[in-house]
């Protein structure tokens, strides 16, 4: 175990991988119903290969975003509170400290 492990409860951590998770789902099922859309208005080649690079940068953007190391979670769930996927109730349980600097990091 890591010593950045130690700093996050059973508890804690249970509670972070429900949260971590509902905001993935929230977020790949807003761009599937995006994309969906954008799917319904492709009229030419051109609209296929913007739908390929938005697709490519979505991508990028979220597999860089969702890292569930110990030692960057705080700063991940704040990035996800700042846009929304997550609300800090979904944070409830977290040692008050943590849930403090969540607030603070996305209100930056």
């Amino acid at each position: 175990m890591q010593a950045i492990d130690k700093d996050w409860t059973k508890t804690e951590k249970k509670i972070a991988q429900v949260a971590f998770q509902k905001a993935y789902e929230q977020e790949v099922s807003a761009l599937m119903k995006d994309v969906k859309d954008k799917i319904n208005h492709i009229s030419d080649l051109e609209d296929l290969w913007r739908l390929h690079d938005y697709l490519s940068a979505r991508r990028h953007d979220i597999d860089g975003k969702y890292d569930y190391r110990y030692s960057v979670l705080i700063f991940v769930f704040s990035q996800l509170v700042r846009e929304g996927w997550l609300s800090l109730a979904d944070l409830e349980g977290l040692e008050p400290a943590k849930q403090k600097k969540v607030a603070a990091l996305a209100r930056m």
